[in-house]
């Protein structure tokens, strides 16, 4: 089997859709040998910023000198993104050869798993082979049903941010989303919740209650901002003093708050993470598409806010790198997410639009966002293509301007390709 051949296969039209539960992940894994069982995880679920939190925590891990696996979805530009080992992609042929020997076994399984189901068997088998100390998990959706949740009790599970996002599938309440991702919660398992959404705090509260998990909170409080610029941004945080991140978005130091938590959680359990461990991990993070800086004249940003607290987030970093501005914006959504939360946030700060459709069987027309921005009073082109849209933002904007490119991850490897 080639790579290419390996990826029609992951992609093929078996796995399409979502169908949540563990039923179907844990009887591929046990044709496998069930190598979740030989691993050691710590879990993130959370509606913002788990993938930014998994890239800190991997970086550390990999400083403190362990062999680290981390698990990211959905990816940016390139599939392996999805599954690395100390910051390394997995090989294309090590891909092949894996799905080549996954695929009898999803090939006879009565109630076929989905391809995400697919990837996180995969994936599983890919850590042990590599003999992974520890593995950076991510849920796709949810945590409770999400196929990754088949593993035992983590080192530490962490939530990240919480907000309304994937209602249709985990409910409509916050209280039901927080119950959905708080089902990473194992007995007697170290938790580290970001906090400050006290519908969802409470479920936490509950869970932990129940499975004699201890609970801790960053205080962001405590969060002391230093410098910061579009290369990246200081702070301290309780003993912490002068750590750098080369992430710019303002949101990025809650994230680290919640990291720097974390690290204090596997510590009690154990794990040996120097402090400089943690400094120069941080310091050499790398996540593209959170807030990522593109170009510099004029400055594009590229940010995979795709729900309102994403995008809220996204809009506090612009205002207070570019105070007082206007911005050119390239956007494109999917149509089942909240669109008019998500414009009534940016259309304010908007000198205009240019609107492109992602390349998702999801994703809302050009013509039709243009449509609802216009209605709003904003200026707003539709454009053929995400390459048209950036190509006109930049023209826009000249030298001197400022132009971002939000709302879907999935449009985000489009835009860092024209770069």
């Amino acid at each position: 089997m080639t790579y290419e051949e390996a990826l029609q296969y992951i992609h093929s039209v078996n796995w399409v859709g979502s169908k949540l539960g563990l039923e179907r992940t844990r009887e591929l894994l046990g044709k496998l040998g069930n190598p979740h069982e030989k691993l050691k995880f710590i879990h993130i679920a959370g509606t913002n910023g788990k993938g930014s939190t998994a890239a800190m925590l991997s970086s550390i891990l990999e400083k403190a000198g362990y062999r680290v696996g981390l698990y990211t979805s959905p990816f940016i530009n390139r599939f392996n993104e999805r599954m690395q080992v100390n910051g390394q992609q997995i090989p294309d042929g090590t891909l092949a050869e894996l799905t080549r020997r996954i695929q009898p076994y999803a090939d006879a399984m009565e109630d076929s798993p989905t391809e995400f189901e697919l990837i996180t068997a995969l994936a599983m088998e890919y850590f042990l082979g590599e003999q992974c100390e520890i593995v950076v998990l991510e849920t796709g959706m949810g945590g409770e049903l999400d196929s990754t949740n088949v593993i035992r009790t983590p080192e530490a599970a962490v939530i990240t941010a919480m907000g309304l996002d994937h209602v249709k599938e985990l409910g409509p309440t916050m209280a039901d989303i927080a119950r959905a991702k708080g089902g990473i919660i194992k007995e007697g398992g170290a938790v580290v919740s970001y906090g400050g959404n006290p519908e969802a705090d409470a479920v936490f509260a509950d869970i932990c209650g129940m499975k004699h998990a201890p609970l801790r909170q960053p205080d962001f409080g405590q969060i002391v901002p230093g410098a910061f610029d579009l290369d990246g941004q200081s702070f301290s945080y309780g003993g912490w003093h002068g750590l750098r991140i080369p992430l710019a978005g303002r949101y990025q130091m809650n994230n680290a708050a919640v990291v720097l938590e974390t690290v204090s959680a596997l510590r009690e359990r154990g794990w040996r993470i120097p402090d400089e461990a943690v400094r120069d991990g941080m310091a050499h993070t790398r996540w593209p598409a959170r807030f990522e800086v593109l170009r510099r004249e004029p400055v594009f940003i590229v940010d995979g806010g795709h729900n309102p607290h994403g995008i809220q987030a996204t809009a506090e970093s612009l205002q207070r790198l570019f105070p007082g501005r206007k911005f050119t914006f390239v956007t494109g959504v999917m149509a089942d997410k909240d669109v008019e939360s998500i414009l009534g946030l940016i259309v304010p700060l908007a000198e205009q639009f240019f609107t492109v459709r992602p390349n998702n069987p999801r994703a809302m027309k050009a013509e039709e966002l243009a449509s609802r921005i216009s209605a709003l009073g904003a200026k707003a082109t539709p454009c053929g293509s995400v390459a048209d849209g950036v190509a006109k933002a930049i023209a826009a904007e000249g030298i001197d301007g400022v132009a971002c490119a939000l709302g879907s991850l999935y449009m985000s490897g489009e835009v860092r390709e024209c770069f």
